[in-house]
């Protein structure tokens, strides 16, 4: 399991889904409306270091489902102004940079590391409270399908399908160099492939 990740009862101004909605409509695999996108669920990692937040959101227009993991530091991460989603006022941590995880090299690290060790997302932790809930997507590493661990750069599935079929070259659920995850909606339970590494 990647540990525990602490979540906080606090005001963010602007709003996480208000920094998405405004990313989101800019990036080349989203043609809808950004202002119909809502939120379905989100999981978390952990950096082994305490430093840097990682939430992976999974978003919907009412038509699509969308995988927008992000990274949360205190302070701007060199050479990444563009991938920086925007900035937010956390009341208890005070000022917070969002970035694409993708150009983060913490999450990169670490979606690696989960994928090859077969891992999970992270339970979290109600700093208020001391409560620990288990992550709301059930996330599984495939492995690596290989003796030594993969330094590809990983693929984001941006648009989420749910089918999983070989001959139509889509990476199978639970396969080898995947992340896959399961979670539930209004709609009943869903799976599918949201990471790969070649």
């Amino acid at each position: 399991m990647s540990g525990t990740a602490e979540i906080y009862d606090a005001v963010l101004t602007p709003g996480k889904m208000d920094l998405l909605r405004a990313w989101v409509r800019h990036q080349s695999w989203f043609d809808g409306d950004p202002d119909r996108l809502e939120q379905v669920t989100t999981y978390r990692f952990v950096d082994p270091e305490g430093e840097v937040g990682m939430e992976s959101f999974l978003l919907t227009d009412g038509t699509r489902t969308l995988h927008v993991p992000v990274t949360y530091r205190s302070a701007e991460l060199p050479d990444a102004g563009d991938a920086l989603v925007g900035t937010f006022d956390h009341s208890v941590l005070g000022p917070r940079w969002v970035y694409d995880a993708l150009s983060d090299p913490v999450y990169v690290a670490e979606v690696r590391r989960v994928i090859g060790h077969r891992d999970t997302a992270a339970d979290h932790l109600a700093v208020e409270d001391g409560t620990i809930t288990p992550s709301p997507v059930n996330i599984r590493g495939g492995g690596s399908g290989s003796t030594a661990e993969s330094e590809a750069a990983p693929q984001i599935i941006r648009v989420i399908s749910e089918e999983n079929d070989a001959e139509a070259d889509r990476p199978l659920i639970g396969s080898p160099g995947t992340l896959s995850g399961t979670w539930h909606d209004d709609n009943g339970s869903h799976t599918a492939v949201l990471v790969v590494v070649d």
